[in-house]
């Protein structure tokens, strides 16, 4: 990004646009747009107002209204303002704009229609009528070779009308001239001070050189159309919102991909993105906003930073979608590529639907705050951590964590990434653990890890599940395949660990093994075997009567098994087996049902406490 400021008087070649000029193109005003229009003189359309309070939970985040109005779509056509283009010169047809060098001001609300190819000029927006201006791109390719092509200085409201089958191209310059040095806008190639909508089915195509795509110094609205930006800095940036209805987005760009960052009002700097495809690829983060980020639905397709295993600076972000207060998202298919956290939110984060195929080299998803996971199908394939905060709920949905360290992680703090545990002794009940180093994401005493629904599986390198706080467990699955070194554990609670419904296996190392406390209504067992078992040796526990409570095959070589399970009673005698096979399909090495046969029993033992312990615990 250049910028320079003149010191020469440039002079420009004035082109006389009269009605009688004889380069003026007469093109019919009553079918100027017809190909986005009906045959009568106005254009409605039946378009409901975007619902700026939407809340679907006690989570939900907060926007505020938009500049948005059904009468923005809404024109006659006979009042359409023509301007053609045709490479250096310009046909104008109606009132409200005139050329000032090479440059097409428009200095009154209504209509405007472009088209045609302008070499090296800009298009100035300066008007003080309390009006909307639109601009229909009608097959438009400018071009500058030393400002913003669009520059919308002064209106009250600008509406960029794609027409439909239409391709439309905003080039700008790589070094923009600047009055002075203290002028630094525009600074985008569609560049506006005030309110700014693009609407239509149309295409449009940005190149910027400079620095930002399509930039709104208030609130910016993609209601349709089908976008390409290729931007030098961040691809499209709304300072006091970005709402997108229903476009399809392709964004390459060295900055950020969909940027708010209004820092001054705690209402503004929030996303709100209702359908539409993102294809983002982006070296910062790909969606990041000052507050709140709201997803109601959509496809993307998000690359950061190069992508997972990329390495970036501790200063540098380039996370997946961010917000500096909440992320809410209702639904919508998500494949996200990141070299820092998939999400991030520096409050809370709230999941009610939608599928989720996460690879990152940090965390998969990330609130200081809280999480909540309310449903859907969430895949993380590759992770440091993969769910990290101080408060996590798990209502329902399928999970599937692959973490280098942590699975679920639960701790106070702002955004960190737990460490592995320092070295210490291991305690010796059921639910309480030993003497371990410090996690850098720290227990506060209000750090809780809540399962009450859904299926959890975690295959991680540290702890699969590490609960700086207390753990409760009311219904649902949870299998975890755990670390196989003794320094951590598949289960690791710090505090109280309660289980009153639902089912945990764990499998992994013996060194810092845990099953749920003395206090859970629901009973559990802890096994801790004599030598390690190799990956894939089924695990089989049957009843006194030789019925199946469960069948397991780790994914992984392990020392321990925690389980518990609504069919574990009180008084009850169990034999555990190892090997075998079982004719059931499993699920996640979970064989529910079937015939299990060729295993040897490893122990038998009765049920006589709410944890009951077999076997010995290996030191570390």
């Amino acid at each position: 990004m250049k910028k320079y400021f003149l010191i020469t008087i440039l002079i420009f070649v004035l082109m006389t646009t009269t009605a009688c000029s004889e380069n003026v193109i007469q093109l019919n005003p009553d079918n100027a747009v017809s190909n986005i229009m009906e045959d009568d003189e106005t254009n409605p359309v039946n378009y409901p107002e975007i619902n700026n309070n939407a809340t679907t939970n006690e989570n939900a985040v907060a926007l505020s209204k938009t500049h948005e109005e059904s009468q923005d779509y809404e024109w006659e056509n006979s009042n359409v303002v023509l301007i053609e283009f045709d490479k250096t010169s310009v046909s104008m047809v109606g009132d409200g704009v005139t050329l000032e060098g090479s440059n097409v001001v428009i200095n009154q609300a209504g209509t405007y229609q472009l088209s045609g190819v302008y070499e090296n000029g800009q298009i100035v927006v300066n008007t003080n009528d309390k009006g909307i201006v639109r601009l229909i791109l009608s097959g438009l390719d400018i071009r500058s070779s030393s400002t913003a092509p669009i520059n919308i200085i002064n209106a009250e409201k600008t509406i960029i009308v794609l027409v439909e089958n239409t391709e439309n191209t905003i080039t700008d310059a790589a070094t923009y001239l600047y009055d002075s040095q203290d002028v630094n806008e525009p600074n985008a190639a569609i560049f506006s001070k005030s309110d700014l909508t693009i609407y239509g089915t149309g295409s449009l195509t940005v190149n910027a050189n400079y620095n930002d795509g399509i930039v709104s110094k208030d609130g910016l609205i993609l209601h349709s159309g089908n976008i390409t930006i290729t931007a030098v800095d961040d691809g499209i940036r709304g300072k006091d919102y970005v709402v997108v209805k229903s476009a399809n987005l392709t964004l390459n760009s060295q900055g950020d991909g969909i940027k708010s960052d209004n820092e001054e009002d705690a209402s503004l700097g929030f996303i709100s993105l209702e359908a539409g495809a993102y294809y983002i690829n982006v070296a910062g983060d790909a969606i990041t906003a000052q507050t709140n980020v709201l997803i109601m639905g959509g496809d993307f397709d998000l690359t950061t930073g190069g992508g997972t295993g990329n390495w970036i600076s501790e200063t540098e972000s380039a996370k997946g979608i961010k917000a500096g207060v909440d992320i809410e998202i209702e639904n919508g298919l998500f494949h996200l590529n990141t070299a820092d956290d998939a999400f991030n939110a520096n409050d809370s984060l709230t999941i009610n639907d939608g599928k989720f195929y996460i690879t990152t080299g940090n965390d998969g998803i990330h609130a200081d705050s809280q999480i909540e996971i309310n449903g859907g199908n969430i895949d993380i394939t590759q992770s440091y951590e993969g769910i990290e905060s101080s408060k996590i709920t798990i209502i329902d949905g399928l999970i599937h964590i692959q973490s280098s360290d942590d699975g679920l992680n639960v701790a106070g703090g702002n955004d960190g990434s737990g460490m592995q545990q320092g070295m210490g002794m291991p305690g010796g009940k059921p639910g309480q653990r030993g003497e371990p180093g410090q996690d850098t994401f720290t227990y506060t005493g209000t750090n809780f890890l809540y399962i009450n629904g859904g299926t959890v599986v975690i295959d991680a390198d540290g702890d699969g599940v590490d609960v700086n706080g207390a753990m409760e467990m009311s219904n649902g699955i949870l299998i975890v395949n755990g670390p196989t070194e003794n320094m951590n554990g598949a289960l690791d609670v710090d505090s109280s660990f309660n289980i009153t419904g639902g089912t945990i296996i764990a499998a992994g190392s013996a060194g810092m093994a845990e099953a749920p406390g003395l206090s859970s209504s629901q009973n559990s067992i802890l096994i801790n075997f004599s030598s390690i078992q190799q990956a894939g040796t089924l695990f089989h526990l049957q009843n006194s009567n030789g019925e199946e409570i469960v069948t397991f095959a780790p994914t992984k070589t392990y020392q321990s098994i925690a389980f518990s399970s609504p069919n574990l009673l009180l008084g009850e005698s169990y034999a555990v087996y190892l090997g075998g096979s079982s004719t059931e399909k499993e699920a996640d090495g979970l064989f529910q049902t079937g015939n299990y046969n060729g295993g040897s029993e490893y122990t038998s033992f009765k049920i006589s406490e709410v944890t009951t312990m077999i076997g010995d615990r290996v030191r570390k």
